[in-house]
């Protein structure tokens, strides 16, 4: 087998005022995968991802990247990995283009003679090119926000680690976001994001991690912890065939429940048109038939207890 990008085993996080930030958790992200990385403000998420860069010491646990073992072999596996951590910060009188050529220049490992391809190629991919001779101090949020993302992507990454990396981003740059992660994926590179923005997470990413004060309260591919376990069929009727219909559904093996005019009942293995073609052979109004299944937002409720307001 091929060994995870990122595994955690007991990694911990307990601060001198005694908070437990990060409790044990063990973390996997299969190669090639684009993980989000969800959880409440407070939940130990950007905890967690300065530990795996060895930015912060684990109290205890261990961490790989990229199956070495962090921190003491950050020396050879942080070149192969990109991130951004909380906000990028660079010189604020120099130009995007001159920020990343000193970050470049900083990097030993990285070949001189293609440091101007390289930086023109991150800056063509996150859409500075325009505003590559601008001053930083100029720049926007969301144009910070890109500049710490080519900063990233200066040379090709195995992994790339990136905390909130749409903050402040406006739609159509959430959008080129979405777009660069899912052609870095196709390429090969392994992605760990962290994100408030729901949709994102469901619309780009193959696995998902949640974390709760600390915890990691569930890991898994996106579609099976998703799963097809809870879907429920919403029929709306007329009033006068509400008993009618809670009818139909008994009969089918269903549990409905009844509010006003709108019934509800987990389907289980019963197909719904079924349902609807039972209904309609009763003689049933049927005014709508819906079939819902479980959101990631309601897993995100039920296992953490709080609303999707979370940020890092």
């Amino acid at each position: 087998m091929i060994a995870p990008a990122i595994r955690t085993e007991g990694l911990t996080k307990r601060f001198r005022s005694g908070q437990v930030a990060v409790d044990g958790i063990d973390l996997v992200v299969p190669r090639g995968a684009v993980y989000g990385f969800l959880g409440p403000n407070g939940s130990g998420k950007t905890t967690t991802i300065r530990m795996l860069l060895g930015l912060v010491r684990p109290t205890a646990g261990a961490a790989w990247l990229l199956d070495e073992q962090m921190p003491k072999a950050g020396g050879s596996v942080l070149p192969r990995v990109g991130a951004l951590v909380e906000g990028p910060a660079f010189h604020p009188y120099l130009s995007g283009r001159a920020n990343l050529v000193r970050l470049d220049s900083c990097d030993s490992t990285a070949d001189p003679k293609t440091s101007r391809s390289r930086i023109d190629t991150s800056l063509d991919r996150v859409g500075l090119t325009a505003a590559a001779a601008k001053p930083y101090r100029q720049y926007s949020l969301g144009m910070k926000q890109r500049l710490g993302l080519a900063a990233a992507l200066l040379r090709p990454r195995e992994l790339l680690v990136l905390d909130e990396p749409t903050n402040g981003l406006d739609p159509q740059g959430t959008r080129e976001v979405r777009h660069l992660i899912r052609e870095l994926s196709a390429e090969g590179t392994t992605v760990l994001v962290s994100s408030h923005l729901l949709s994102e997470i469901e619309q780009v990413c193959t696995h998902i991690g949640i974390m709760g004060r600390g915890k990691l309260l569930a890991q898994a591919e996106r579609q099976s912890l998703i799963a097809d376990d809870d879907i429920r069929i919403v029929v709306t009727t007329t009033p006068d065939h509400v008993s009618d219909a809670a009818a139909v559904l008994t009969s089918l093996g269903l549990d409905a429940t009844v509010d006003s005019v709108e019934l509800q009942a987990q389907l289980g293995d019963t197909p719904p048109e079924r349902v609807s073609a039972a209904l309609v052979h009763a003689g049933v109004d049927l005014v709508g038939l819906d079939v819902r299944r479980r959101s990631l937002e309601q897993l995100f409720v039920e296992l953490t207890g709080e609303g999707f307001d979370v940020a890092r």
